[in-house]
């Protein structure tokens, strides 16, 4: 007989709350200020329409977060999961290292530092909320928390504390969904204000990104360690020349 295959089981809907909440602009770590990179395409003329923000969006979810940070947060969920710090430090380190400008590291830096202080404030109750010891460990990385890193243990916190199995496959899953659309709408809204575009356009390309990060995180989740990169060279190129931009609307 043909063998039947089971969906995951659904996060329970507690959990799933948790993770729209980490993809809300609202979330006060300060991704609406970073451009990374686009500014600098826009200066420079590499990108001046909806349809040219559209196709270089597209293309940085497909050849850098499809390749690098999706991995990643896919991976530090499951090592916050079982606590495995070592793991975390490796990954940690990873990003540190294949950060090729001072702006693109500031920025996975600070806002990891910031969501880390949320994850610590957001809690009023210690009795009803005990304190988790992957937070302080995730504090103390080195030079800092990345963004990644941080927000996969905020995905891991939603988490039952033995999830295994379909549960944590599904975790995973819907991590990256939500990473994913927190990047997308941070980066519509930088197009919409350097450009600049109307809100309609931007609606437009945000659909297009929606479009595609279901492939994007399929690829990421089936990517090994050892295929993971982080090789964007005209990025590395257009964040460097934005440190020294003359008038800017973004930090990175």
């Amino acid at each position: 007989m043909p063998r039947v295959l089971t969906r995951p089981a659904p996060l329970p809907p507690a959990a799933r709350l948790q993770l729209m909440w980490l993809a809300s602009p609202a979330l006060p770590v300060g991704g609406f200020s970073y451009s990374e990179g686009l500014e600098s395409a826009i200066d420079t003329g590499r990108v001046t329409t909806e349809a040219e923000a559209a196709h270089w969006l597209l293309h940085q979810l497909r050849l850098s977060l499809a390749r690098a940070d999706l991995q990643v947060v896919s991976r530090a969920v499951a090592a916050w999961q079982r606590h495995d710090l070592a793991r975390i430090t490796e990954l940690n380190t990873w990003v540190t290292l294949t950060r090729e400008t001072s702006e693109l590291r500031q920025q996975t830096e600070q806002m990891g530092r910031s969501l880390v202080e949320w994850l610590r404030n957001r809690s009023g109750d210690a009795l009803a909320h005990p304190a988790d010891e992957r937070l302080a460990q995730c504090a103390a990385l080195t030079p800092a928390p990345n963004w990644p890193i941080a927000f996969a243990l905020a995905v891991a916190q939603c988490l039952p504390t033995q999830a295994t199995g379909d549960t944590l496959a599904a975790a995973q899953q819907e991590a990256l969904l939500s990473f994913a659309f927190g990047w997308a709408e941070n980066m519509v809204q930088a197009a919409i204000k350097a450009v600049p575009l109307g809100q309609s356009a931007g609606q437009r390309i945000l659909q297009i990104l929606i479009d595609a990060i279901p492939d994007a995180i399929a690829h990421a989740l089936a990517l090994p360690d050892s295929q993971r990169q982080a090789f964007t060279p005209m990025l590395a190129i257009l964040s460097a020349q934005h440190e020294h931009q003359y008038s800017r609307l973004f930090r990175s």
